[in-house]
């Protein structure tokens, strides 16, 4: 799946006006697309805002990576995150900026969470995530290989591969994030089917 950008730059939502001018304008908010369920963009909205209960539909990008011996690279998450600090959650997690589409910013990510510069990554599907904050247009990829990751410290508080067992066992006891958990039960058939 790819997103499909009009030809013209989409709508910001909220519209600013005069007495509410928008935090979109200041060139130091980022900016993601609003889309469809089937990728099609049809505004951009400040990243704040898409997480501030509007439930506005924006794409994000997961990677899973794989080693040779089936076991799943697991980031934890940054102790100064608002949201579940310390859980441990998709190998790679990110937000599709606006203007970019959904391969870049998966490799973007990837380079900027984990300093991976060369993968190749195998598309498994995309499903809309949603709870009491956002709603999220999840693109799930994969990639199997030797890598060996390198968290950058300012986003992650580390990470580290996990057999699939240890994931299982920690399934529903508050150490892995929600969207992994349910994302992982979907997947798992798939992700060992790789290698």
């Amino acid at each position: 799946m790819e997103l499909v950008y009009p030809p013209y730059p989409a709508p910001i939502i909220p519209r600013p006006t005069a007495d509410h001018p928008s935090v979109a304008l200041s060139p130091s908010v980022e900016m993601v697309p609003v889309v469809r369920p089937t990728g099609e963009v049809v505004a951009q909205a400040a990243r704040p805002y898409v997480h501030g209960g509007s439930k506005l539909l924006h794409p994000v990008v997961h990677l899973h990576v794989i080693n040779r011996k089936g076991e799943l690279y697991l980031q934890r998450r940054s102790l100064r995150k608002r949201l579940l600090p310390g859980y441990w959650d998709t190998s790679v997690g990110g937000h599709v900026d606006y203007g970019e589409y959904i391969s870049e910013a998966l490799y973007r990510e990837t380079y900027e969470e984990l300093h991976l510069p060369g993968f190749n990554p195998v598309y498994l599907r995309t499903y809309v995530y949603e709870n009491e904050r956002e709603s999220e247009l999840v693109n799930v990829f994969a990639c199997v290989g030797d890598f060996h990751p390198e968290p950058d410290p300012v986003e992650l508080a580390g990470g580290r591969y996990w057999s699939m067992k240890e994931i299982e066992d920690c399934l529903g006891k508050s150490v892995l994030t929600p969207n992994f958990e349910e994302e992982f039960v979907q997947i798992r058939a798939e992700l060992e089917a790789l290698l």
